[in-house]
């Protein structure tokens, strides 16, 4: 059995799998999961859990080599963006446009859908 770290087998397993520079997409409860990459459904109820927990998870036990984020997350929920960059200290933060977000999610390896409710919520994490 497992000590700690991530328990949930499909996102170990996801991790344990990427290269230098794949990605994966950490999205919220609404966003539109594409077909293709394979998809790990966590959101139990709104908010639980967010986008920030699972990157906190992964943060935690993983190499991060930036983040993107969008336009529309600095706009609409610029407290979001603050607490990603609490979050993650000195790993960069890329902004792209969310439907630039959206077309780079059919080519991640993996899609982690959340409950998260925060406005644009949604994050690609690459692989350091």
């Amino acid at each position: 059995m497992k000590r700690g770290g991530i328990l949930h087998p499909a996102l170990g397993h996801l991790l344990a799998s990427m290269g230098h520079t794949d990605y994966f997409t950490i999205c919220d409860r609404g966003f539109p999961v594409p077909e293709g990459p394979e998809r790990i459904d966590l959101a139990l109820v709104d908010d639980m859990p967010t986008v920030l927990d699972v990157l906190r998870a992964v943060h935690g036990e993983w190499s991060i080599d930036r983040v993107l984020i969008t336009d529309e997350m600095a706009e609409v929920s610029p407290g979001r963006v603050g607490e990603l960059r609490k979050l993650l200290g000195d790993v960069p933060l890329k902004r792209v446009s969310h439907l630039e977000l959206k077309r780079l999610a059919r080519g991640a390896r993996g899609t982690v859908r959340t409950g998260d409710t925060v406005a644009y919520a949604n994050v690609i994490v690459v692989s350091g």
